[in-house]
């Protein structure tokens, strides 16, 4: 499960749908990247870290450090 990207969400007041049409896919695809039912491809990490202003490591759960290294 990406609690992260739950959490985060959910910080934000959005909807999984709403984050479906922010990452052009429907509720359901992004409900599947919640739960853990689906991995989330390359891209749409990058974007949800972008989005979010955290690294993908922080998304991952590899680092409680939400700061990205750019």
């Amino acid at each position: 499960m990406y609690r992260r990207i739950r959490d985060l969400r959910e910080d934000r007041d959005m909807t999984q749908a709403q984050m479906g049409r922010i990452l052009a896919c429907s509720q359901r695809v992004y409900s599947n990247y919640e739960r853990g039912d689906l991995d989330i491809p390359t891209a749409v990490l990058i974007r949800l870290a972008d989005y979010y202003d955290v690294s993908v490591d922080y998304l991952l759960g590899r680092t409680d450090n939400p700061r990205t290294n750019r």
